[in-house]
């Protein structure tokens, strides 16, 4: 397959990220058993993956969404986390889960984590589909992780190239 006129091939199939979020969504059901949950999804990147996730997790799930940009259009982070949009929801006093399609640097992921923070929840934990663990830049690891990748760049499952594989099924590795 090609994208934006490079190769991809699979990295992730289909079958296995299906596996993995019905397996997170079971621990995160443990995890919050009896618990009200908010989960906020990181747009857009998580929305396929929070889609699956928030099924398959029991109990009494509330959804909000944040927006934050650390991507343009190039292949690499531009380092620099710009909040787009803001929860909705008080997080006060609240268990919340932030979900994120993959961290690679943890700058977005700490930064968030930071910022909601101050907010006062009762419990504020992490989950991402991928970790690109080599690629870390600071201190910071996600409660759940549903695959730990190598430094490749990705699309599929709601991970984009500008904009372009966002809707493939399967998770691809882009040659460089």
């Amino acid at each position: 397959m090609e994208i934006k006129g490079k190769k991809a091939e699979v990295l992730i199939p289909e079958n296995q990220i299906k596996e993995k979020v019905k397996q997170l969504g079971q621990k995160i059901s443990q995890d919050f058993k009896d618990k009200e949950l908010l989960v906020v999804g990181i747009l857009k990147g998580s929305f396929i993956f929070m889609a699956d996730l928030v099924r398959q997790i029991e109990g009494k799930v509330y959804v909000d969404f944040m927006q934050v940009s650390s991507y343009h259009t190039e292949m690499e982070s531009s380092g620099e986390v710009i909040f787009v949009k803001d929860i909705t929801a008080d997080i006060r006093n609240k268990n919340v889960l932030i979900v994120d399609d993959i961290i690679d640097t943890g700058r977005t992921l700490k930064a968030l984590v930071e910022a909601l923070s101050q907010r006062k929840p009762a419990q504020l934990k992490t989950c991402v589909l991928l970790d690109k663990k080599e690629r870390r830049e600071v201190d910071f690891d996600a409660d759940y992780v549903g695959f730990v990748i190598p430094d490749r760049f990705v699309v599929g499952y709601g991970l984009d190239w500008a904009e372009e594989g966002r809707t493939l099924k399967d998770i691809y590795a882009v040659e460089d």
